[in-house]
C-alpha cells in the first residue's frame, strides 16, 4: 500500500503492472482438452470385400468406376461431373442461399462474442466526471454557530481501474469455451455448405430421372396406343375379340396414369431446386437437366481413415462441443474457489472547475477483496458434477458421430459397387425385355402370339426401361453421396481455410 501512497501519479501503472503479473502467475483449472485420436487400424470396409473397380454397363453413365486409397478430393468437387449448367447452379446458390447466409451469421455472432469475452483479461478502466451542487443544513450536523443553510458546488473528475485476477483460469475457460462454440459454427458452416451443394446435386439427377422416367413412360404409351390401334384393326377382321381391346385400353390407361404423379414431382423437385437457389418457385426459369447432359467421375477417391476424422465436417463440430464441454468443467471448478478483485480510482475534486486540476484536488482509492463461496447449499458441487456429466455425454456424442461417419462412407462404398451391378443388370434387361416385345408383336400381326403374349411383354418391357432410368440416376446420386460422406474437400477452398485458419487469440 505504501508504494501507491508515494508515487500517487502512478497508481494506473501499478494495477496494470499487478494486474498482469497475476494474470501471468494464474493456472486453469480443470481438464485440458485433447482432441481425440483417429480410431487405430480403422477401414472403411473388410479387406477384400469391395473390388478395385465396379462393373461397367453399355450406356451413358454406365462407365466403371476406380476406387482410389488416399487420393484428395477437390473444393469443387461436383464439377467433376462435368456439367456446366449444374457448375452454375450451385455457383448460384452458393451466392443467394439463405441457409448459408444464416450460417455465416451465427458465425460471426460467435466470433465477436469470443472476442468481447476476451475483453475480460484486462483491467477496466472507465472515466466519469461529476458536477452538483447542493444545500446543507447546519442543524443536520450539530455544529454551533453553523448557517441555517449552506450552499456549495463540487466538481469531480476521476479514472476508475477495476480487475478481477483469474487466478484459477475460470476466465481463460470461458474464451476457451466461447472459442470452441465459434470452432463449432466455422464447422456448422462447412457442413451446411457441403450438405447444400449435395443436395442440389442429388436435385439435379432427381430431376434428370424423372424427366427421363416421363420420356420413356410416354414412349411406351405410345407404343401401347399403336398396339390398340392393331388390335382394334384385327377386331374388324374378325381375328381378335372385344375382350383384347378392352385389355389392351386398359393397359394404355394404366400407363398414361402414372404420368400425372411424375410431372407433379418434377415439377416439386424444380421448386426445391429454386428453394436452394434462394428463389421463389415461380422465379426459377433454369435450363432442364438430363442424364445424358452429366459425365460419371470414373476415378472416386477414398481418404485415409486416419484422416477421415479431419475431414468430416460433423466430426470437427462435435470435437468442438466436446472442446467446449471440457471447458466448462475448468469454469465450474474455478467458481467454487476464490476470487480476487482489485479495484482503485484515481481524480481530482474541487468547488471550482478551475481549481480541479490543484494538487490539493487529488483523490484517489484502492480497494483489494476476496470473495470465497463458503456455503451454497451444494450448489457449486452439483454444477460442477453437471459439466463433468456433460463433458461425458459430448464425449460419447463425438464417439457415436465417428462411427457414424465410417458407417456413411462403408453403406455408400457397397451401394455403389451394388449400383454398377443393378446398372448392368438392368440394361441386359431392358434391352431383353424391348427385343423381346417386338417379336411379340411381330409374332401377333402375323396370328402367332396371343394378345395375352403382348400384353406380358409390354408390361415387362414397362418395367424394365423404367427401371433402369431409376439404375442410372442411382448411381450418380451415390457418387455424389460418396463426396459428401468424404467430407466435400472444404480443405482445398480457399475461403474454408481462410476462415478456419483464422487467428483467434488476439483481442
Amino acid at each position: 500500500m505504501s508504494e501507491f501512497m508515494d508515487t500517487r501519479h502512478s497508481f494506473p501503472v501499478h494495477v496494470a503492472a499487478l494486474a498482469a503479473a497475476g494474470l501471468l502467475a494464474s493456472c486453469a483449472v480443470g481438464p485440458d482438452f485433447k482432441p481425440p485420436d483417429a480410431p487405430r487400424d480403422a477401414r472403411f470396409v473388410a479387406a477384400g470385400q469391395l473390388p478395385p473397380q465396379t462393373a461397367a454397363a453399355p450406356l451413358p453413365g454406365g462407365e466403371a468406376q476406380r476406387f482410389v486409397d488416399g487420393q484428395d478430393i477437390p473444393g469443387q468437387w461436383w464439377t467433376l461431373f462435368q456439367s456446366a449448367q449444374l457448375n452454375a447452379l450451385i455457383e448460384r446458390a452458393l451466392k443467394n442461399s439463405p441457409t448459408l447466409d444464416s450460417a455465416q451469421a451465427a458465425l460471426r455472432q460467435a466470433n465477436e462474442i469470443t472476442a468481447a469475452q476476451r475483453g475480460s483479461y484486462y483491467p477496466s478502466v472507465s472515466g466519469a466526471f461529476e458536477a452538483q451542487r447542493q444545500k446543507a443544513s447546519g442543524a443536520a450536523f450539530g455544529i454551533p454557530g453553523f448557517p441555517a443553510s449552506y450552499f456549495y458546488n463540487l466538481d469531480t473528475a476521476s479514472v476508475n481501474v477495476s480487475y478481477t485476477l483469474d487466478a484459477f483460469g475460470g476466465t481463460r475457460r470461458q474464451v476457451e469455451a466461447l472459442q470452441a462454440q465459434a470452432e463449432y459454427q466455422q464447422f456448422a458452416l462447412q457442413a451446411s455448405y457441403l450438405t447444400l451443394t449435395t443436395n442440389i446435386v442429388a436435385a439435379a439427377v432427381n430431376e434428370a430421372s424423372l424427366r427421363a422416367q416421363i420420356a420413356a413412360t410416354e414412349q411406351i404409351a405410345q407404343s401401347q396406343q399403336a398396339q390398340l390401334g392393331i388390335v382394334t384393326r384385327r377386331v374388324v377382321a374378325g381375328g381378335a375379340s372385344r375382350a383384347d381391346v378392352l385389355q389392351q385400353q386398359a393397359v394404355l390407361q394404366s400407363t398414361l396414369a402414372t404420368l400425372p404423379a411424375l410431372r407433379a414431382a418434377l415439377a416439386q423437385q424444380r421448386n426445391q431446386l429454386a428453394v436452394y437457389c434462394g428463389m421463389l418457385p415461380a422465379e426459377y426459369t433454369d435450363a432442364q437437366f438430363d442424364l445424358d447432359s452429366l459425365q460419371m467421375p470414373q476415378d472416386l477417391p477414398v481418404s485415409l481413415p486416419s484422416k477421415f476424422v479431419e475431414q468430416r465436417p460433423d466430426v470437427r463440430e462435435y470435437s468442438a462441443l466436446l472442446h467446449a464441454a471440457t471447458a466448462q468443467v475448468g469454469i465450474a471448478t474455478a467458481n467454487m474457489l476464490p476470487q480476487i478483485t482489485l479495484s482503485g480510482s484515481y481524480g481530482q475534486a474541487a468547488p471550482t472547475l478551475d481549481n480541479i486540476f490543484a494538487a490539493s484536488s487529488n483523490v484517489w482509492n484502492v480497494i483489494g477483496s476476496l470473495t470465497q463461496p463458503i456455503f451454497k447449499g451444494g450448489q457449486l458441487r452439483h454444477q460442477r458434477r453437471a459439466a463433468v456429466a456433460a463433458a461425458q455425454e459430448a464425449a460419447a456424442n463425438y464417439k457415436v458421430t465417428v462411427i457414424t461417419a465410417f458407417q456413411n462412407v462403408s453403406d455408400t462404398l457397397y451401394a455403389l459397387n451394388a449400383d454398377a451391378d443393378a446398372l448392368a443388370a438392368e440394361a441386359l434387361a431392358e434391352r431383353t425385355a424391348a427385343q423381346s416385345l417386338a417379336i411379340v408383336q411381330a409374332q401377333y400381326k402375323n396370328g402367332a402370339a396371343s394378345h395375352v403374349q403382348v400384353l406380358a411383354a409390354q408390361q415387362s418391357y414397362q418395367s424394365s426401361a423404367v427401371a433402369l432410368v431409376k439404375a442410372r440416376a442411382q448411381r450418380f446420386a451415390d457418387t455424389a453421396a460418396l463426396f459428401h460422406a468424404l467430407g466435400g474437400g472444404w480443405w482445398n477452398r480457399t475461403e474454408a481455410l481462410a476462415d478456419i485458419q483464422k487467428p483467434r487469440e488476439a483481442p
